[in-house]
């Protein structure tokens, strides 16, 4: 799913579009026992509850495609007969109806989720009347050919408030609360099936985790049945390592700016895209020969990214490279520019040393205070 197929369907999460039919949930001990479960018609609900749990659902649809909100294939085994996919398809199919199914979804999630703390497991089914759109892009909500029956799980962490005064109007006194159990926003959650090219898609899911660095493998190893992909700070040192192995000793200061323009300009390109940059092992490789690495510099480049990546793995340009700075670190130097403008810092031989050189401009700040000449 890109980000307007995400954007669609989050638009659904508002009171006067929503088409939900049913919400339903699991109340789960820390010692992974289920204390209550429910089911409702979504419609049934009183409007503040309405509110609240469209706010719940509509964070898992909210993160950075790539890093905390990724999309995922089955792989061939969960597609087999018996495996996740086939479960979550008969889930979809019953619009959370099927008490049975439920009790065992709720079951796999227990063995799979692991947390220390008490939880809410949440679902809530939809059958979005996907309208057609014009070559403008203006919606078409007589052409529609397409109804869209999905899913939304949502595991969110169920804590005690904290302790704290509070106002009795009767008695005009200022009490000790008295606390309550709060439903937190969700640690992870997906979308089975995925909307891609606004249609339905049974091979894919849209997963969400709260931390990009902790995407819960077991739980999307043994309920999903995806393969993870490197988590945003794995990618990010994955690269790292393969500019560094793959270049070697002419891994230069020139080189890294040439490699960050590249990458910047390819994003530059895109940025009108739905869909994030990334690149794959042949990007990568034009772009280290554009950065000026020789072609014997990147004789061992596809062993290389393979150890480090994946064969077939893709890194994504944001997860790699900031749009909002370029910095350079020394032990005990750190300096930051604009990402645009790398050439005004380059690296010189000064009298037998390395040096960074950066030119000065009328204006300069030492600790906020404006130097009026170099001494």
């Amino acid at each position: 799913m890109n980000k307007k197929e995400i954007s669609e369907i989050k638009k659904q999460l508002h009171p006067t579009r929503q088409t939900f039919t049913r919400i339903c949930g699991c109340y789960v001990s820390a010692e992974k026992e289920k204390i209550t479960t429910f089911s409702h018609s979504f419609g049934l609900l009183g409007e503040e509850e309405i509110f609240k749990y469209l706010d719940i659902f509509k964070k898992p649809l909210s993160g950075t495609l790539g890093k905390n909100l990724l999309n995922m294939e089955f792989t061939a085994e969960a597609e087999e007969d018996g495996g996740t996919e086939k479960f979550l398809y008969d889930l979809r199919q019953s619009r959370l109806e099927d008490d049975d199914l439920l009790d065992e979804f709720y079951t796999k999630v227990i063995d799979s989720y692991i947390t220390g703390e008490s939880y809410l497991i949440l679902l809530i089914a939809n059958a979005y009347d996907v309208p057609g759109k014009g070559t403008d892009e203006t919606e078409m909500f007589d052409a529609s050919d397409e109804v869209y029956e999905y899913f939304q799980a949502a595991i969110c962490p169920v804590d005690l408030a904290k302790p704290a005064l509070s106002y009795d109007r009767e008695t005009q006194e200022f009490r000790s609360l008295n606390r309550q159990w709060i439903v937190g926003m969700p640690e992870v959650g997906f979308l089975f099936p995925a909307f891609n090219d606004r249609q339905s898609d049974i091979h894919s899911v849209l997963y969400y985790s709260r931390d990009p660095e902790d995407l819960h493998f077991e739980f999307t190893d043994r309920l999903l049945g995806c393969s993870l992909p490197l988590t945003a700070g794995l990618q990010k040192e994955a690269f790292q390592a393969v500019v560094e192995q793959a270049l070697g000793e002419h891994c230069s200061f020139e080189a890294v700016k040439e490699i960050h323009d590249a990458l910047r300009e390819e994003t530059e390109e895109a940025k009108d895209s739905p869909d994030p940059v990334s690149f794959g092992k042949h990007e990568v490789k034009m772009i280290l020969s554009r950065a000026g690495a020789a072609d014997q510099d990147l004789q061992d480049f596809d062993t290389v990214y393979d150890e480090n990546v994946g064969e077939d793995e893709r890194i994504q340009a944001s997860n790699v490279m900031s749009k909002r700075k370029f910095e350079v670190h020394t032990p005990d130097i750190t300096i930051s520019i604009s990402p645009d403008r790398t050439d005004l810092i380059e690296e010189r031989m000064i009298d037998g040393r390395r040096c960074l050189v950066i030119p000065v401009t009328d204006e300069l700040l030492v600790n906020g205070i404006r130097i009026s000449q170099m001494s």
